[in-house]
């Protein structure tokens, strides 16, 4: 019993890697900031999460939404995330993924 359990653990991560590997390898376009981020500072966050967290932050101002209006009144909303790329706009999980995926790959294999 324990030999399949750990056959389904070791099967379930192996397909995990390679669907993160395909879901990566689609977003090209990602940018290259190792020359922003030394491989020093790159192996002092703990996890993906760390480096979104310590990723410069970007608020951006949007057009509040009718049911917005009638909660909040008609004032204008911002929202808050992490610039992961370093280009000045506010990222998606997917593209803070794929850059740290990026450092990784040059780091810390």
């Amino acid at each position: 019993m324990r030999v399949l359990c750990s056959m389904i653990v070791v099967s379930s991560l192996l397909l995990l890697t390679i669907n993160s590997t395909q879901v990566f390898a689609t977003n090209a376009k990602t940018r290259d900031i190792s020359h922003l981020i030394t491989k020093e500072a790159f192996l002092q966050y703990k996890d993906v999460a760390d480096f979104i967290d310590e990723s410069p932050q970007v608020t951006i101002n949007v057009e509040p939404s009718k049911a917005d209006i009638e909660e909040y009144g008609p004032h204008v909303k911002s929202l808050t995330g992490s610039d992961c790329d370093r280009d000045g706009k506010m990222d998606d999980n997917a593209t803070c993924n794929a850059v740290f995926y990026k450092l990784w790959l040059k780091y810390a294999r």
